[in-house]
């Protein structure tokens, strides 16, 4: 199929493209880099071997927008295209609700106008809100700690109700839980703006010695070791569930969680990193985060019966990966 990734060339945008080249795909991107890079396509063609449209745009301008399904020939769309930071969205909220809704909106009146029947959304696990865990796709959704995780869940009501007055259509909701690592040839991988927001890119900037230690957000959570627990994927098992959940689509709305179902402290991934790599990685807890929970992970019962998905990767692979990428990465790329 030919598929538009909105977003593609970013963290979890750019791994899903490979995997979907792999599986045969044809893909064209649309992003408007707000935080990535023009060069991930060159690293992209040399991984794939194969060619990549981009068009350097923001989905929530509906002109650019239509021009893209105008002009190519679009089986199916996979929309990354949002803001992502949980604290950022506490802090601006405004900015976090019209991007992350409106880009949905505009892209979802294409695929109407285009007769365009496969959609496969970018949720979150923090629709979810503070639930009990693990994590199930039948919970009720409470209201959610932070604008971020709101943006996702009118996102859902949104194209659930779309798709109720459409029948015709194919909608898969991924709510993904913590994607870390990189491809295992260590070309792309996470590339976050300024100080990171995720604990992984964090962590391998304090090993690589540009930070000098990791802040742990609050060690008096009811966990393992007081500190949050978190369902971390590794980003290539999470892409393949993207083409699974694309290759599997049928009519109306289909919602899945894409984890491993199991949780992970962020003193016991410290500990992982430290043990795949053989490198120390000094922190000291902080306060608590505006907006975080205390445990969050998945249910992936569902994904493994309807998409015939699994994880193929531990934690000692997710670690080594992403150590693997920041080792190699250098700014100016």
């Amino acid at each position: 199929m030919n598929i538009l990734v909105t977003g593609g060339t970013g963290y979890i945008g750019s791994h899903t493209c490979i995997a979907l080249l792999e599986a045969g795909h044809t893909v064209i991107i649309a992003d408007n880099l707000c935080n990535s890079r023009y060069a991930i396509l060159g690293k992209l063609k040399k991984l794939t071997n194969k060619d990549i449209k981009f068009y350097q745009i923001d989905i929530s301008d509906e002109e650019s927008v239509d021009t893209i399904f105008r002009k190519n020939s679009i089986d199916g769309v996979i929309h990354f295209a949002g803001l992502k930071s949980v604290s950022e969205s506490v802090e601006n909220p405004l900015v976090y609700y019209f991007n992350n809704l409106v880009s949905t909106m505009v892209l979802a009146k294409a695929c109407l106008k285009y007769n365009v029947k496969r959609l496969v959304f970018s949720s979150s696990a923090t629709v979810y809100g503070a639930n009990e865990v693990p994590f199930v796709e039948t919970m009720d959704l409470l209201p959610t700690t932070n604008p971020y995780g709101e943006s996702k869940a009118m996102s859902e009501r949104l194209l659930s109700d779309i798709a109720k007055a459409n029948p015709t259509l194919s909608i898969s909701l991924l709510r993904y839980f913590n994607p870390v690592g990189a491809h295992d040839s260590g070309l792309i991988g996470e590339v976050p703006n300024g100080v990171p927001n995720n604990l992984m890119p964090y962590i391998t900037q304090v090993a690589k010695g540009k930070l000098d230690k990791l802040r742990v957000f609050g060690n008096d959570y009811q966990t393992v070791d007081g500190t949050g627990v978190r369902d971390y994927i590794h980003v290539m098992d999470l892409a393949e569930g993207h083409v699974a959940a694309l290759d599997n689509q049928t009519e109306g709305v289909h919602i899945y969680n894409l984890g491993t179902g199991r949780g992970t402290s962020v003193l016991e991934l410290v500990k992982a990193f430290e043990k795949a790599n053989g490198i120390e990685v000094p922190y000291e807890i902080v306060a608590r985060r505006p907006g975080d929970i205390s445990s969050c992970y998945a249910d992936v019962t569902k994904a493994k019966r309807e998409l015939n998905w699994s994880v193929k990767r531990d934690i000692i692979a997710m670690c080594r990966d992403a150590w693997r990428f920041e080792k190699s990465y250098n700014e100016e790329m």
